[in-house]
């Protein structure tokens, strides 16, 4: 029978009912069509309990999911949370529809990830694209500066909101006050995909939320930095520049009509926890990372993002200098057990979360240092990822490329044509080429980088990128 180990359940509404309905088995003659049987196709089934008829009634007469976002919404200053069982890509699209509607201009970071880019084909916004600044020494992503957002909101008066991704994928921490500022300077909303930052603001050694700093809506993922299932994250909104009953509409217009109880109820779960006991929990795994910063720096070439600009909990490490291939380092850590978020050539990027424990970080940290070590070689220069250094050109808005009539076409004669369909190295997702853009020799040879640096390349419709869709003529 599930437990509640830490005794949350008074705490999270969801998750008590979770736990009451496993307490209380029922003969349900409703969805889903395994009926809590683990008989049939196995464990794979346990724990999925449906919110209707099921946390819940049909006719959610309790109201445990309005309650358990309601506390939410307390615990980071919104005044309006949604939660959602489709992940931070649900949550993007259903703010894109939420902030301004078709034909309107926004302005949005390049640093996006695709589902903010396909919220633009759903809700047929016309993007102004801003880049962030690039740090030299490691070739990554720093933030959007708000200047860059000032410049942008003054060419394009009619802008109605502003979208940025902060933190970065790598853990770089932009200016978002500054950002609130420059938006809010022109009376639009500050929208922030901080997928990564579900535990900013809850530990003193934290970045504050974004939140706290002003913006005005944001999206992130408890399954990415807290204890939820995977696919759980979260819309927090202030309403001074959003209209409510449209950012519920967009959530509602977006998400499935059967969610998943258990992840519900883990989201519930996680922000309990991260209310409770998050900065002691916090605190210690911002220590054990600390302590493998230390060690890793202390590694000959290594070079690890830090500083007050970076997210305690995220390990980046820049390989160019030591000469190993940080595909081959990935390859050492899998056959430890110890898979890492993401790995090319030049960068390994760890996630560490209150999830870890100082002997997990440091059991990682040594599987690290052994395998550079053993793969050294001729140093190379700084080359980050080219995926930061593209220089869009839109020619259509993505909507109308994204519909259009298209054809595929040999990847060399693709350049001058527009782009009919997405294509991002992944991870991190951050499009090369968007529907509407021109396909630009800047573009393949980003593409080209990436898959060379070892990277899927993924979302194009010919994963081999032998061919590209682009527009009929």
């Amino acid at each position: 029978m599930p437990t509640d180990p830490r005794g949350l359940r008074d705490q999270a509404p969801l998750l008590d009912a979770w736990l009451r309905f496993q307490e209380h088995p029922v003969t349900p003659f409703t969805i889903p069509g395994h009926k809590q049987r683990t008989d049939l196709v196995g464990d794979v089934v346990a724990g999925d309990v449906p919110l209707y008829a099921g946390l819940d009634t049909m006719k959610l007469t309790t109201g445990v999911l309005a309650e358990a976002e309601a506390r939410a919404a307390r615990l980071w200053g919104a005044d309006l949370c949604r939660f959602s069982t489709g992940g931070a890509t649900h949550a993007n699209q259903a703010v894109a529809l939420a902030v301004a509607g078709d034909g309107d201009t926004v302005i949005v970071s390049r640093t996006l990830h695709r589902s903010l880019l396909l919220g633009l084909v759903l809700a047929g916004l016309v993007p102004v694209w801003v880049r962030p600044e690039v740090d030299a020494a490691t070739g990554l992503p720093l933030g959007v500066a708000p200047e860059t957002v000032r410049r942008a909101l003054a060419d394009h008066p009619g802008a109605r909101a502003v979208f940025v991704g902060d933190p970065s994928y790598v853990g770089t921490v932009g200016d978002v006050a500054g950002l609130a500022d420059a938006a809010h300077g022109r009376g639009v909303p500050l929208v922030v995909d901080a997928a990564w930052a579900a535990h900013f603001g809850f530990h003193p050694g934290l970045p504050r939320h974004p939140l706290q700093l002003g913006a005005d809506v944001v999206v992130t993922s408890a399954h990415k930095t807290l204890p939820a299932w995977s696919q759980a994250a979260l819309v927090l909104a202030r309403t001074e520049r959003v209209d409510p009953a449209r950012l519920d509409a967009g959530v509602e217009a977006t998400a499935t009509t059967s969610p998943a109880g258990a992840i519900l109820a883990s989201t519930d779960a996680a922000r309990a926890l991260l209310e409770r006991d998050g900065e002691e929990l916090l605190g210690a795994a911002i220590a054990a990372t600390a302590q493998a910063r230390e060690r890793l720096r202390a590694v000959e070439a290594v070079n690890v993002l830090d500083g007050p600009g970076v997210d305690p909990l995220k390990l980046t490490l820049v390989l160019s200098a030591t000469g190993a291939d940080g595909n081959a380092v990935e390859r050492d850590l899998l056959a430890r057990g110890l898979p890492v978020e993401s790995a090319d050539r030049d960068v390994l990027v760890a996630i560490v979360t209150l999830a870890d424990t100082a002997a997990t970080v440091r059991l990682l940290t040594d599987a690290i240092v052994e395998s550079v070590e053993r793969r050294r070689g001729p140093a190379r220069p700084v080359v980050g990822p080219a995926v930061y250094r593209v220089e869009p050109v839109t020619v259509l808005p993505p909507r109308q490329a994204y519909f259009a009539a298209a054809q595929a076409v040999p990847l060399g004669r693709a350049v001058g044509r527009v782009s009919a369909e997405l294509v991002a190295p992944y991870p991190p997702g951050i499009p090369v080429l968007a529907p509407g853009e021109l396909v630009t020799d800047q573009t393949l040879d980003a593409l080209e980088h990436a898959r060379d640096a070892g990277v899927r390349i993924a979302y194009a419709a010919d994963p081999t990128l032998a061919t590209l869709r682009v527009t009929a003529d």
